[in-house]
């Protein structure tokens, strides 16, 4: 590569095409670029089988034997750029933990990432011979490592790992407090680990079980929810919605009436005051300023001053004294038993 030119210039496709270049029949040819989507989407073994006219298993059997061939030819040194290539993807996985996605390689190596791109990035590793491939599927994305460092099982053990100390904690943490948990000294490492997992996800710098709403909000619910949390406090509903909006969030175009009906909707969330939210899991219970003072006097089980119904009323909602008061001498479940000190009428 050229003293000048920068890895967002990386020449995949020039690389891709001469390593194509080096296989002599042209049906194998057609099969790989087809089977990793290396010039158009990725196709299925019988969707090839059919354009090629022949079965899916033969397809497998020569994607498989024409693979063999280009990894031991490029483990000899005798095909063309995959030492250059090989080089440049180690520089970057050992600046980033060892590990890491192949969508974030292609996003350091291309200015524009497409599929295509992505998918000559991991053709390529696949044939470096200091590089482990792990190909996507239900809990992996696809990624590479070092060979040095990690083989495909080892990585996938390591991450198992992770998962069971992060299912241990039971709430989402930071990737040092999980690298401590697991026993890790390198907490980059650890965090390179758990990005290849489909079952985490990250989100405010910690990181949890991609079913937890703290990491991985999936509707305007969760998002309230994750607002709120991270908060501490409750908040009116205009605040979450600018929070949402200034939020890392992916989707985060949202409107303030949408949020306030889910707010509404949602039984996590508590209104406690005008317009003002917080969450039930706090110790907070839906009701109107009325059914609080009732609880407090029910709680009491004797008459209380109005001061102290006020003082107790303000602890679980966010409402001028003047609603309490105007509550006590106006509602019919109320009663003046003494100056200023009221009891339930029943």
């Amino acid at each position: 590569m050229p003293e000048n030119q920068s890895q967002s210039d990386i020449p995949t496709e020039q690389m891709v095409n001469d390593i194509l270049a080096t296989i002599e029949r042209e049906r194998e040819r057609e099969i790989i670029s087809r089977r990793f989507g290396l010039f158009d989407r990725k196709e299925t073994l019988e969707q090839i089988g059919e354009m090629l006219g022949i079965t899916r298993e033969r397809v497998r059997q020569l994607e498989k034997s024409v693979i063999t061939r280009l990894s031991l030819a490029a483990d000899q040194g005798q095909l063309p750029h995959v030492t250059d290539f090989e080089s440049i993807i180690l520089g970057l996985l050992k600046s980033s933990g060892e590990v890491a996605r192949i969508s974030q390689l292609t996003a350091e190596l291309s200015s524009n990432p497409s599929r295509e791109e992505h998918a000559r990035v991991a053709f390529l590793a696949q044939l470096a011979p200091q590089i482990t491939v792990v190909s996507e599927d239900d809990n992996f994305y696809a990624s590479a490592a070092v060979s040095a460092s990690y083989d495909e099982k080892s990585l996938k053990d390591s991450v198992s790992e992770l998962i069971e100390t992060i299912k241990q904690q039971g709430e989402p943490k930071t990737i040092e407090q999980i690298a401590k948990a697991a026993n890790l000294n390198d907490a980059k490492k650890a965090g390179a680990l758990a990005s290849t997992s489909k079952q985490l996800a990250t989100l405010n710098n910690r990181w949890g079980l991609v079913k937890w709403p703290m990491v991985n909000p999936k509707n305007i619910r969760d998002k309230i929810y994750v607002i709120l949390k991270e908060n501490g406090k409750h908040m009116h509903f205009n605040q979450i919605a600018d929070a949402i909006k200034g939020s890392d969030f992916k989707r985060k175009d949202v409107t303030t009436q949408a949020i306030h009906n889910e707010l509404i909707k949602d039984k996590r969330f508590v209104l406690v005051g005008r317009g003002i939210y917080a969450l039930k899991e706090w110790g907070y219970e839906k009701g109107t300023v009325a059914d609080i003072i009732s609880e407090v006097l029910r709680e009491a089980g004797e008459p209380l001053h109005r001061d102290e119904i006020v003082k107790r009323v303000l602890k679980s909602r966010f409402v001028k004294e003047t609603t309490i008061l105007l509550n006590l001498q106006g509602k019919p479940q109320f009663k003046r038993v003494a100056k200023a000190t009221y009891a339930l009428s029943e």
